[in-house]
């Protein structure tokens, strides 16, 4: 279990460190809408997929939050009310990557921001950043070894 608690660890670190981004970047101007609203879509993603593992499931290697969303949902019918979170920050998982435009405002990008710190602040999120520490994840390590 100590390892599940570790792949866990990495996975709500790595959320963090999207959504620390997105943070960070909204504080840029001019601002890059669709990068920060990529990372939005990506901290949720993770924490989806961090709650999946911490209930014994392996999430599907998918960037559909509502797909995510769903089977979490199986455990919990609470995520049921961040359902229209995920809904709205799927549009930035593949499309914000690529030179398209999307029509991007600072309105659609704050809403970004604010659809994952629900997800984020949502209960079962909360309690697994309660449960398992950052201290618990492996990634400086894992940084560090890919660097020698």
């Amino acid at each position: 279990m100590e390892a599940d608690k570790n792949n866990i660890a990495e996975w709500l670190e790595f959320a963090d460190h999207d959504l620390d981004t997105a943070e960070l970047l909204l504080e840029m101007r001019p601002q890059h809408y669709e990068i920060i609203c990529y990372h939005c879509e990506q901290a949720a993603e993770k924490y989806l997929k961090g709650y999946l593992i911490a209930q014994g499931v392996m999430p599907p290697k998918t960037h559909d939050l509502d797909m995510l969303c769903g089977l979490c949902s199986e455990s919990d019918a609470s995520f049921d009310n961040i359902a229209d979170e995920c809904t709205y920050l799927s549009q930035f998982a593949v499309q914000p990557r690529y030179p398209y435009e999307m029509g991007l405002t600072e309105n659609i990008t704050q809403k970004a921001r604010d659809c994952v710190q629900k997800i984020k602040s949502f209960k079962a999120i909360q309690d697994l950043h309660t449960e398992i520490p950052a201290e618990n994840a492996n990634i400086s390590e894992t940084s560090d070894s890919h660097t020698t």
